[in-house]
């Protein structure tokens, strides 16, 4: 077994990084990370809290993921898109998500790109989707980047996006949205049911 597994409160192994406890990193774990997941909300949420994240540590990003949904209408892509100045002056004074008005203006701007791109967002993540044939051993096996999240940086910019550059989409490509990352010897659950949430991966997860 992998030095960056270990065994759960429960008895079952977890990658490191969800600690041993029954937390909310443990239950993100089982029921997020390494999940493959179409649902293009969960997408654009992982997306999001990349963004967020920039400068930031996880765990600050992580802790407010709940204030963030209520933020950003579950990240419905279509309700995000029509949110107005005023919808951002306010957030901006809403303490309980990260108050940072050039993340927040990206975001609403980010879903009017994709309300109208084509390729959609599920399709293109589809597309440059990345299934291993085997889990890596280690955090140091994850590579730093990829050619399909460097492919999918650049189709996105394409679109017109903002600040989701190719760290951002790294991220988002080793979490559930688009690959079924776990340690070997760990537990997942790979599926392509969709579910109501993602998130990015944290710092430690580099």
């Amino acid at each position: 077994m992998s030095s960056d597994v270990i065994i759960g409160h429960d008895g079952k192994p977890r990658c490191g990084w969800a600690g041993a406890g029954d937390s909310t990193f443990g239950r993100y774990h089982d029921e997020v990370w390494g999940t493959r997941t179409y649902d293009e909300s969960a997408m654009f949420e992982a997306l999001t809290l990349g963004v967020f994240e920039v400068g930031l540590s996880w765990s600050v990003v992580f802790g407010k993921r709940v204030a963030f949904r209520k933020a950003f209408h579950g990240f419905d892509v279509g309700r995000v898109a029509a949110m107005t100045e005023r919808d951002v002056d306010r957030l901006v004074q809403d303490a309980s998500i990260i108050r940072n008005r050039s993340k927040i203006q990206a975001t609403v701007d980010n879903a009017r790109a994709m309300i109208s791109a084509s390729p959609s967002l599920v399709a293109l993540a589809k597309s440059y989707e990345i299934t291993r044939k085997r889990p890596p051993r280690s955090v140091a096996d994850l590579p730093k980047s990829t050619p399909q999240a460097e492919a999918f940086a650049k189709q996105l910019k394409s679109q017109g996006t903002a600040s989701l550059g190719l760290r951002v989409c790294t991220r988002s490509c080793r979490t559930s949205a688009w690959s079924t990352i776990t340690f070997m010897g760990a537990s997942a659950r790979p599926t392509t049911a969709p579910r109501a949430a993602a998130a990015e991966d944290r710092n430690e997860m580099t």
